[in-house]
């Protein structure tokens, strides 16, 4: 009996020690192992390929000095163009040294394009339209191309691009009145989403949070190619079996927080990200993500 009790409590030691490896492992990992992964999009049928790296959510988190391993790995990737998808700093960052530095570091290896996040949004909200223009200023100066409500025409890859970018809701119009509804949205985004999806050149809408096109029929009612998106974490939490735990608008046990999906007419991808910032509980399971998507137009 003491012989079968003794491994018993073995056993549970040995376990609960297994357990707490595992555990510290994955915290370490969703921190600092950064990760590749490619994901193919089809957009056309002109058989021209389009490699775009996309990055959101560093929080102001550093792989090595000046960020030094995420740019070494993002050049491995060869890509035609790089989309920094917010959140790249946060709120209450003393300044916009992190990201304005990994933009001169990348612009060396493809054109960068950024959008903002919510955390920019605060950021520049701190002291008014002066903190905004200079936080602007500051990443345009730095070689990025940065788009809120606005839309770039360029070339990569033999293919004729539209970039855009926007933080606000996209919603589709009310069923009952017609009328676009408006909330958290100035009244020119709709002017924004009509100018912007007229075009015949592959139309790719940057847009931190996934929520701003799955909620109102958005993804019902606009013409755009494929939605980028960040904001999630991947759920921050991604437990076996049962996916990520939270994603912001969409709540618990989200759907769309990482990985490419069909919603209406648009293709929605959302990259788990590279970081975090104070939530409740840290990145577990969910190592930082490099994201190489492959568009087929």
């Amino acid at each position: 009996m003491v012989r079968k009790k003794r491994r018993v409590w073995k056993a549970v030691v040995v376990t609960a020690v297994l357990f707490a490896v595992y555990v510290l492992a994955s915290l370490w990992v969703s921190e600092n192992f950064l990760v590749v992964r490619e994901y193919e999009v089809s957009a056309g049928n002109g058989g021209k390929e389009l490699r775009i790296v996309v990055i959101g959510d560093l929080h102001d988190h550093e792989f090595g000095e000046d960020n030094e391993r995420l740019v070494q790995k993002i050049a491995a990737q060869e890509p035609d163009l790089i989309l920094m998808d917010g959140d790249i700093l946060n709120a209450d960052s003393p300044s916009a040294q992190v990201p304005a530095t990994l933009i001169r570091r990348l612009r060396e290896t493809a054109p960068v394009y950024y959008a903002l996040g919510n955390h920019e949004i605060a950021y520049m909200e701190q002291d008014g339209v002066a903190s905004a223009r200079q936080l602007v200023e500051e990443l345009t100066q730095a070689g990025a191309v940065v788009l809120d409500r606005a839309y770039a025409d360029l070339e990569a890859a033999g293919i004729a691009v539209r970039i855009g970018g926007l933080y606000d809701y996209a919603f589709g119009p009310d069923k009952t009145t017609g009328e676009h509804k408006a909330l958290d949205a100035p009244a020119d985004t709709v002017e924004f989403l009509q100018a912007f999806q007229d075009t015949d050149r592959l139309k790719i809408m940057m847009s931190h949070r996934p929520d701003s096109f799955i909620f109102g029929d958005a993804s019902e009612v606009w013409d755009v190619d494929l939605v980028v998106s960040a904001h999630d974490h991947g759920g921050q939490v991604v437990l076996p079996f049962l996916g990520g735990m939270y994603g912001g608008d969409q709540g618990w046990f989200p759907t769309y927080i990482h990985g490419l999906y069909q919603i209406g007419r648009i293709q929605l991808f959302v990259t788990s990200g590279l970081g975090t910032n104070r939530e409740l509980a840290p990145r577990f399971n969910n190592p930082p993500e490099i994201a190489v998507l492959k568009i087929y137009w």
